[in-house]
């Protein structure tokens, strides 16, 4: 079918992992549960570093935790909470580095102390307000963890005094690009705007702290650069006032400190029809795209309206619409894969709730072609069984998707709690791996945890966030954002797409 004039009849067009897009032509709208696995059903595996089992993993699959929220960092500061998006980011010798956000505003340990600012080397905003509750700062920012021959070894403040770190995207020489979901200002109180970008370095360069200002003020969720131009790719997550951008850099010169020289910022648009919403997609639409420039990436937010949205949006967001930009339900997750060249986008909320209102249903996932600017519909949920509400998703080197969920938790044959999907090259959904923590006090004080910042509680209901794989795609990282955990896990990939 034709959802509007500028959409391709045919999706063929497009190349992705999944065998081409001819496979979705007779597909349905959207996945109603999940196939069986190829890796075979999950169940409780323990965690080699405590011995509690704290995941469901199919057989030959193991994992090991490290970086908990608590654990001490090497400067002897505690490991900050929420751990969200990471990706590695170099190799060197023996050690390998993974770049983590932590997606904190103000934050206070369980007796009601603040933990502050993470103290490392650049640090953007160290506005301190006990009238607002942050008497010690606020404590968004990221932390890189090291290891060596594959075994935990430290853990280095990487940037601190940011807020609302989601996700964000590694770039092809080595650094993350941490994004802040957030528009707030904190000028009145003596501190600065916050919606920004920041490159940080695996080490804590001063330079971290730096906002590139160039890619817009927006509730920023993850980036994906394309590493034969530099251009880098964006999404917003803000409900139903979501644009796709681009930003193209003055300097595409894939060094450190290169994109916070300048650029210019563009939003996705729909060739021949303005305004066009994606927000309730159906498996195999495909779109052609063209790019409206924002002239002014740093403008304030504003309150929007139309017939489904009465909200603030960003200063982005509002330019894109008046040009004709497209929208979409609320943007998250963003990946260049190396396999097929596209880069892959989560919208978390696509498809319609039970009332029938669009950019509220259980989410999907876009292909898109930065060659032939080419957007295709890869995957929707038409039921949580199917995909709770996918948020981040990483794309392993051989061209296997994982997505993380996000919903709060959903009852499946193998119990209760968020998972981990895969999808097949047909793109039909399958669970790898199943949140399964559950902590007593006493879990914790044989693990040695921290229990002034981690509870006693049933976390099953917590996301998934910040999947990676190593390079050799042999270890796939990946957090779950409360408690706190990274996770190390390694099996049998090839018996399957990942």
């Amino acid at each position: 079918m034709l959802r509007s004039g500028a959409m391709l009849a045919g999706a063929a067009a497009i190349a992705t992992p999944l065998k081409g897009l001819a496979a979705f032509q007779g597909a349905a709208a959207s996945y109603a549960e999940p196939i069986a696995s190829p890796y075979g059903p999950i169940s409780p595996k323990l965690d080699q570093t405590t011995g509690l089992p704290l995941l469901q993993l199919p057989d030959g699959f193991t994992y090991r935790s490290m970086g908990w929220t608590g654990d001490m960092m090497n400067n002897g500061q505690p490991t900050p909470p929420r751990h969200d998006g990471m990706a590695v980011v170099e190799q060197r010798g023996q050690l390998t580095m993974l770049v983590r956000n932590h997606e904190n505003g103000v934050v206070n340990d369980l007796e009601g102390n603040p933990f502050g600012l993470i103290d490392a080397r650049g640090i953007y905003d160290d506005v301190v307000s006990a009238e607002q509750g942050a008497p010690k700062g606020i404590s968004g920012g990221t932390s890189t963890l090291v290891l060596r021959r594959g075994e935990y070894y430290k853990t280095i403040p990487s940037l601190g005094g940011t807020l609302t770190n989601c996700a964000g995207g590694p770039t092809p020489w080595g650094t993350w690009l941490t994004c802040e979901e957030t528009t707030t200002n904190l000028e009145p109180l003596g501190g600065k705007k916050h919606g920004y970008v920041f490159e940080v370095a695996w080490n804590g360069n001063k330079r971290s702290q730096q906002p590139i200002v160039h890619m817009g003020r927006m509730a920023h969720e993850a980036v994906a650069v394309y590493p034969h131009t530099g251009d880098v790719y964006l999404t917003e997550d803000r409900r139903n006032a979501a644009g796709f951008y681009k930003y193209v850099p003055d300097y595409p010169q894939h060094r450190f400190g290169a994109l916070e020289k300048g650029g210019t910022l563009y939003a996705a648009k729909v060739v021949g029809e303005d305004n066009v919403d994606i927000n309730n997609p159906s498996i195999g639409d495909c779109y052609q795209l063209e790019w409206v420039k924002i002239d002014e990436p740093d403008m304030d937010p504003a309150q929007y309206t139309d017939e489904i949205v009465d909200t603030e949006a960003s200063g982005p967001f509002l330019q894109a619409r008046a040009k004709g930009g497209l929208r979409m339900s609320r943007g998250e997750g963003c990946w260049y894969s190396q396999a097929d060249g596209l880069i892959y986008f989560v919208d978390t909320a696509a498809g319609v709730d039970g009332s029938g209102r669009p950019g509220r249903g259980d989410g999907g996932v876009w292909a898109f072609d930065p060659v032939r600017n080419l957007l295709s519909c890869i995957y929707v949920s038409g039921n949580p069984l199917a995909g709770n509400n996918a948020d981040n998703l990483t794309v392993s080197p051989r061209g296997g998707i994982v997505l993380c969920e996000d919903g709060g938790g959903v009852e499946d044959m193998f119990g209760f709690g968020e998972r981990l999907l895969g999808l097949t090259p047909s793109g039909a959904p399958f669970i790898l791996a199943k949140n399964n923590i559950q902590l007593s006090t006493a879990d914790l004080k044989a693990a040695g945890k921290s229990t002034l910042l981690i509870a006693e509680d049933d976390y099953r209901n917590r996301e998934w966030c910040g999947a990676c794989f190593d390079p050799s795609g042999s270890t796939l990282f990946v957090n779950v954002q409360t408690p706190g955990v990274t996770f190390a896990i390694t099996g049998r990939w090839s018996a399957g797409p990942i």
